[in-house]
């Protein structure tokens, strides 16, 4: 057997049955060409090393038989390859945050000592981060394989291009943007306002449904965070602060919440990706953030009047409340029972204002006049 029959049967190999025999004897053709044309060069009959000279030069058999393979040779491509960065971003940075407060949590009930905690904090966003790459990953090799790319990919308009600035923002820009800010450097020779930094609806409907996609996976136990893995949620012991057993508290307050939070994410990432295809539709993101708000209430509210938290931070009047914050302020001490109960406040609270905007939006069908400027300041 001649070094080509050797190397078209390698090529061969590779190929699809249907159509193995043509496309063998097409490269035949090619390469006899190729090896008369090399005699005529030299002036003599090739040698094997010259012949497999000619066969190297053509390619290796698996990148001359995925020419004639179907579908793309890449799992992700140039197009899509933008958007798979994006989610793989704000992954890493929502995996982050789980990560520090699990490690935060961990040394505060002594289940860790700090250097211990820190340690596997690095592993954790190691371990974790190469999980989020690799389901990103699988996600971009299946949409690259579709006879039709997603609307995402074909439909997208100048004003929604603020998603691809979250890539391009470090963690100071990126806390700004958090906290609902615009980013606006100096003016120029006109007073005109540059450096504008505005993301666009899509982009936080986008950013906020990979940060819940992933704060789904960890919170299901298909994304591992080594100092704080779900199931440790229900087995803290060693948090009794002040006479009160804090992990048994919120281990009850947890089991009581798993799939009640698994059904609120899950909603949560399908309301951010239909927001981020339909970014126009005011009166449909009012409706939800009016239930999602709605729900937050609900928990805020639970927690204060009817968990197992709810002896330790209730108070009868709002007279007692400022009571105990004004104690608390004076004596310069505050026992995390006082924390506790300012922080449901807080975020009860929180989620009535939200709530309130959200109806204004619903009924009338327009953004509020802070919601407008950000939204016009997107499109710019």
């Amino acid at each position: 057997m001649t070094l080509t029959e050797r190397y078209l049967k390698a090529v061969a190999a590779q190929l699809p049955k249907a159509s193995r025999e043509d496309i063998v004897a097409e490269l035949r053709d090619v390469l006899q060409t190729r090896m008369e044309d090399r005699e005529e060069e030299l002036g003599r009959p090739l040698t094997e090393a010259d012949e497999e000279a000619v066969l190297r030069e053509f390619g290796h058999p698996l990148s001359v038989a995925a020419r004639y393979g179907s579908g793309p040779q890449h799992i992700v491509g140039p197009e899509l390859y933008p958007w798979w960065m994006f989610g793989v971003k704000v992954g890493l940075m929502a995996l982050i945050c789980i990560t520090v407060i699990g490690a935060i949590v961990r040394v505060i009930v002594g289940d860790e000592e700090v250097g211990r905690a820190i340690g596997q904090a690095f592993n954790s966003v190691f371990t974790g981060g190469i999980t989020i790459i690799g389901l990103a990953t699988i996600a971009g090799f299946i949409i690259e394989r579709q006879k039709e790319k997603p609307a995402f990919l074909r439909d997208w308009r100048v004003k929604d291009l603020g998603l691809f600035e979250l890539a391009g923002m470090d963690a100071d820009a990126v806390s700004r943007q958090l906290a609902g800010t615009v980013e606006t450097s100096s003016r120029d020779r006109r007073g005109r306002r540059r450096g504008r930094m505005a993301l666009s609806p899509s982009a936080r409907a986008m950013g906020s449904a990979a940060a819940w996609t992933v704060l789904l996976l960890w919170w299901a136990g298909l994304l591992m965070v080594t100092p704080l893995r779900p199931e440790d949620l229900f087995t803290l012991d060693g948090a009794t602060i002040g006479g009160v057993d804090y992990a048994d508290i919120f281990r009850r307050i947890l089991n009581l919440l798993y799939w009640p939070g698994v059904a609120y994410a899950a909603c949560r990432i399908a309301f951010d990706l239909i927001r981020a295809a339909n970014p126009g539709q005011v009166r449909f993101t009012a409706l939800g953030d009016l239930a999602f708000g709605g729900v937050q209430a609900w928990l805020f509210g639970w927690l204060w009047a009817a968990s197992p938290l709810s002896p330790v931070i209730h108070v009868e009047s709002v007279q007692a409340f400022v009571e105990r914050i004004r104690a608390a302020f004076e004596g310069g001490w505050w026992s995390l029972s006082t924390v506790l109960m300012a922080c449901v406040v807080f975020g009860l609270v929180q989620a009535l204002f939200r709530m309130s905007g959200a109806l204004w939006r619903l009924i009338t069908g327009q953004l509020m006049p802070y919601d407008r400027r950000r939204w016009n300041e997107a499109a710019v």
